[in-house]
């Protein structure tokens, strides 16, 4: 889609700025009575907010790049506050995620994070670069239980809420001498710190393993990892009470992942 030369649908303001960025839709909510605003995230800009006039209407040139998870490169002009949408061109749809139920619920929840834990205007290069590739991995047919807690552990490293891996929470001993993860100590606790606090939880070493390989991997090198049940569940359940503890987000999409759950997806 080529750029109309003016903002759309009306005459560009004095002193407006013509930007053309690569990004992510993470959000995007109705306005008005065809238009979306749309959040875009952006690798060296962060969060910018645009207005998409005529979004939704049937045949809009705007109506998929305003998509939820679309990958694209968007043009827009913007004084100050929020942006008008000039034109775009779309890289990558990720048209499969939004038609599965399960990868759409995953993938929103993965938005919603990024949206809740960055600021408008704050770059996050390496979050954005994980984000890309968390969509890449789901569209791949990756498991999206791996993909979640994995761009968790991006999430919690970019809030500063990662758990302590590498050793004891609780007295700074050796990191092969860990017998639980403490939620209200910090992280992997050692046998002489795990009954200090009533909320150590013992996944056992495989979890162990898996919780400091996804505080370390790259998405983009990713592979496919087949765990049993019960070690999904355990991590499940790890990363979950350390999120609510810790970050203090009640994340309604992640509201609608757990109903899911529930029901066997």
């Amino acid at each position: 889609m080529e750029p109309d030369g003016h903002a759309a649908g009306g005459i560009v303001e004095e002193n407006t700025v013509l930007h053309r960025v690569e990004a992510l839709v993470i959000k995007s909510i109705d306005y008005g009575e065809s238009g979306k605003i749309v959040t875009l995230f952006t690798e060296g800009a962060g969060k910018v907010g645009v207005l998409a006039r005529g979004a939704k209407k049937t045949g809009s040139r705007y109506a998929a790049a305003a998509e939820p998870f679309t990958h694209g490169e968007y043009v827009f002009f913007r004084a100050a506050g929020l942006g008008t949408l000039n034109s775009a061109d779309i890289i990558e749809s990720h048209r499969r995620i939004r038609e599965d139920l399960l990868l759409s619920a995953v993938a929103a929840y993965l938005a919603e994070m990024t949206d809740r834990v960055t600021a408008d205007g704050e770059a996050a290069p390496r979050l954005y670069r994980q984000l890309l590739a968390a969509l890449a991995a789901l569209e791949d047919g990756k498991d999206a239980q791996v993909i979640t807690h994995i761009y968790e552990m991006n999430i919690l490293a970019h809030a500063g809420y990662m758990p302590v891996l590498d050793g004891c929470a609780g007295c700074g001993g050796a990191a092969d001498d860990a017998a639980g993860f403490s939620i209200a100590l910090g992280g992997l606790v050692c046998r002489g710190c795990a009954g200090k606090d009533g909320e150590t939880l013992k996944p056992g070493e495989p979890v162990i393993r898996l919780l400091r390989l996804f505080a370390s991997v790259d998405l983009s090198r990713v592979g496919r990892i087949d765990l049993k049940a019960e070690t999904k569940e355990t991590l499940r359940r790890v990363m979950r009470r350390w999120m609510d503890r810790h970050l203090d987000i009640r994340f309604r999409s992640r509201h609608v992942l757990e109903q899911l759950e529930q029901v066997g997806f």
